[in-house]
């Protein structure tokens, strides 16, 4: 979790805006909106003019370095925390105006979640449909259906506080899933999982998202498992969001901040990756030749598609024995890395 309230105090010399008005209920509303957030402790900005959007089926990352905003934000759009100004918005209901209204279609999964003594996995879901309202047949095929889904079934009579790590996340995940939400937000679901959980986690959320249907608000500071669960991303750092959009958008925005338009190449040869090297110095829209492994050159090359396959067809016919030919694929830890500055409050 951000620990947000440790961080040094700043100077705020502005005074926030006023809230924004709650957007149209239409066609395309989002899911899930924030909209001019602003959360102020003191005179510590701890969300400081953030906006971003979510739509239905959509699995949106949530990015930034310990202390950025990102639990307080999700506080936020929980009705755990209401903000300095600005608003935030699930399907067009408001967090502020309405919040009765967004508790019966939001799950709120925290990075740590209350355990209680002398429950089994059943009596704890059972507990969490009651405090929902739901009563008789609804209440028992509501816990069946999560027990299915997070496959605890078997599971069903352990006692909470003796189960794996990995179990007590599916529990958590169930536990929210009891209302049946349409937005989940979850805070590093992930920590502390060992590969096999963070595997099979991955999975449930991919199934919740695609075909379920269901809006996912994930922060997460295991950036690969991100890129291969999230169709976009958000990067928050002191508050501020610094960049958002899908995660092929992100990789394009690196490349720009780093002053780059060229894809960077990389060719395994079967040996001869001196003369290689020496020889694609001589091409053109070729820069930055350098060796980048045991028979493996990698290059920049500035033009488009046609191009670089004409510059292989002429390095096949100087005898070079390629085994591999690939584009670096620019990923989400790079975009995070070239767009933040390490910056803290």
């Amino acid at each position: 979790m951000d620990q947000d309230q440790s961080i040094p105090e700043v100077i705020v010399t502005e005074a926030p805006p006023s809230r924004s008005p709650a957007p149209p209920i239409e066609q395309g509303t989002p899911a899930l909106e924030c909209r001019n957030l602003y959360r102020f402790f003191g005179r510590l900005r701890a969300v400081n003019n953030v906006s971003f959007k979510a739509w239905p089926g959509q699995v949106l990352g949530f990015i930034g370095p310990n202390g950025a905003g990102k639990t307080t934000t999700m506080r936020i759009l929980a009705t755990l925390d209401t903000p300095t100004a600005g608003d935030a918005f699930i399907h067009g209901h408001s967090v502020i105006d309405e919040p009765d209204i967004i508790r019966k279609k939001l799950g709120f999964m925290p990075d740590a979640f209350g355990k209680y003594p002398n429950m089994d996995v059943v009596e704890y879901l059972d507990f969490f449909a009651r405090a929902y309202g739901l009563k008789g047949d609804k209440r028992r095929d509501a816990v069946e259906r999560v027990l299915v889904f997070t496959e605890l079934r078997k599971l069903a009579h352990k006692p909470i506080d003796a189960l794996s790590k990995g179990m007590s996340q599916r529990l958590g995940l169930g536990r929210v899933l009891i209302s049946d939400p349409d937005v989940l937000i979850m805070d590093e679901p992930a920590a502390g999982l060992d590969p096999r959980a963070r595997i099979e986690l991955r999975e449930l959320i991919d199934i919740l998202a695609r075909q379920m249907k269901k809006t996912i608000l994930i922060s997460s500071h295991i950036l690969t498992e991100l890129s291969e669960i999230c169709d976009s991303a958000a990067i928050i750092e002191a508050g501020r969001v610094l960049a958002s959009g899908t995660i092929e958008e992100l990789r394009d925005t690196q490349r720009l901040t780093q002053g780059r338009t060229a894809a960077t190449i990389l060719v395994r040869v079967l040996g001869r990756a001196e003369q290689l090297e020496r020889w694609l110095s001589e091409q053109p829209f070729v820069n930055l030749v350098s060796i980048a492994g045991q028979n493996m050159v990698s290059f920049q090359f500035d033009a488009d598609e046609a191009a670089r396959a004409l510059l292989l067809r002429n390095m096949l016919s100087q005898g070079f024995e390629v085994s591999e030919f690939q584009g670096k694929v620019e990923s989400l830890e790079d975009a995070f890395m070239a767009i933040t500055k390490g910056i803290t409050q």
